[in-house]
């Protein structure tokens, strides 16, 4: 069968009609010199189209150019502060999912990819490849009538189990830049966050088998973890970051007491340093899988001693974690949160931990973070009847077997002292907290 069309970018954004659906991909995988070529012509497509993408690392020029969303309507799979601030714009939409379950979803559900667009690196030995992102990218890629790929000569060739696309696949290939890898700042950790740190770390075990989402809480945990006696660890997690990789090239993660992928340390997307991406390039110590495999709860728990550590924005005294919305406007996403929860839960010794600091400053005054009742509009990410741990710079508690009486005391024990007698009062009240239990 014949490969690949090569054309240019400006040739390649005819391939885009009226009314059609757009597909960019997620992360450092969205394309760029495509981008901003079609850009240039919006003013003559005669219609607008319709864009789905996610994790925007860099701004999009289609969007940048149409500021009023009259020409392109953005849906978008997982926020980054890019697509959080086109959504404030009235310009992008959330799609809500589980990550893990998207691949599905294009699969059953999503009927029309007219156009895929995805970054990868040039062909080599019969494909292209999509390098540390597998995520949901080949069913997008199984659902296009088109498909063009932008080369990208940094890409990392890593290891992967679905991450080459033949070139037989592939109808039109065009050239990218010559630009790094899109980089992810780590901030510093603050106090909080490894006070926070401190209490998670001294309940991983050795042998312990890591999910690490994004954040400082949880980045902190990886350092922390430098420190501990802690040895034999693995890694079975959606994304892969810096704390990880650190943890990796200092001899702490083995992974020869995992089930899954044993010795490998298994992922779906990295996104980080330079540091992290010339780790993982061409190291057959990682292994990037699509996400409904990683993020699966049943393959979750077939690693002994799994641990999830992921962030909420707000908790309340039932133990509901709001972790993507603000109200209805929304923040980030579900992620994997959710489904990590579940599988760190069913392995067996598996520990989940939901973690906050206690306050935080809105117009210079100081709010808790835990409340009776969350923000009207907030979106549930982890509901009450699933969550283990919960921590603040001020304790930890298991929120398993409790009663709603029990879990309400615990968690108010989990705020701010400033806020703690209001918070029980107000529970009492509600009828949360209701007479002592002998």
């Amino acid at each position: 069968m014949a490969g690949p069309r090569r054309v240019s970018a400006e040739e390649a954004t005819a391939l885009v009609k009226p009314g059609d659906w757009v597909d960019y991909g997620a992360s450092f995988n969205q394309p760029d010199a495509f981008d901003r070529a079609l850009a240039a012509r919006l003013d003559t497509l005669g219609g607008g189209f319709n864009l789905r993408n996610c994790l925007s690392v860099r701004p999009r020029a289609v969007l940048e150019a149409d500021p009023e969303g009259r020409r392109v309507a953005c849906f978008n799979w997982h926020f980054s502060g890019y697509d959080r601030r086109k959504h404030d714009a009235g310009i992008c939409r959330y799609i809500p999912c589980n990550l893990g379950e998207i691949p599905h979803y294009y699969r059953r559900f999503i009927e029309r990819v007219d156009v895929a667009v995805l970054k990868a690196a040039p062909l080599k030995d019969g494909s292209f490849d999509l390098g540390p992102n597998s995520l949901w990218h080949r069913a997008v890629l199984e659902r296009a009538k088109t498909v063009v790929i932008e080369e990208m000569p940094d890409m990392p060739r890593i290891h992967g189990t679905d991450n080459l696309v033949p070139a037989e696949a592939v109808d039109y290939v065009i050239a990218g830049d010559d630009a790094p890898t899109p980089e992810l700042p780590n901030a510093e950790p603050t106090e909080v966050d490894r006070a926070v740190a401190r209490l998670i770390a001294a309940e991983i075990e050795e042998g312990a088998c890591l999910q690490v989402g994004i954040g400082g809480m949880p980045n902190a945990v990886c350092t922390l973890l430098l420190d501990s006696g802690v040895q034999h660890l693995g890694v079975h997690t959606e994304m892969l970051n810096d704390g990880i990789v650190e943890l990796y090239r200092a001899g702490r993660v083995r992974g020869d007491e995992k089930v899954v992928d044993p010795g490998k340390i298994t992922y779906t997307f990295a996104l980080g340093s330079k540091t992290t991406y010339d780790t993982i390039r061409g190291n057959p110590d990682f292994l990037c899988h699509p996400v409904d495999f990683t993020n699966d709860p049943a393959v979750i728990a077939r690693n002994p001693k799994a641990v999830a550590i992921n962030n909420t924005t707000q908790l309340d005294l039932q133990g509901q974690a709001s972790s993507e919305s603000d109200g209805h406007r929304h923040i980030s996403g579900t992620g994997g949160q959710l489904q990590f929860v579940r599988g760190a839960y069913a392995s067996a010794g598996g520990k989940s931990f939901i973690c906050l600091a206690s306050t935080y400053e809105r117009k210079g005054q100081r709010k808790s973070r835990i409340v009776l009742n969350l923000t009207p509009g907030n979106v549930v990410t982890t509901p009450r009847s699933d969550m283990m741990y919960v921590v603040t710079e001020y304790g930890i508690a298991n929120l398993k077997g409790m009663s709603v009486t029990e879990r309400a005391k615990a968690i108010i024990g989990l705020a701010h002292p400033d806020f703690r007698e209001g918070l029980e009062r107000e529970a009492r009240e509600a009828g949360l907290i209701a007479r002592a239990v002998f």
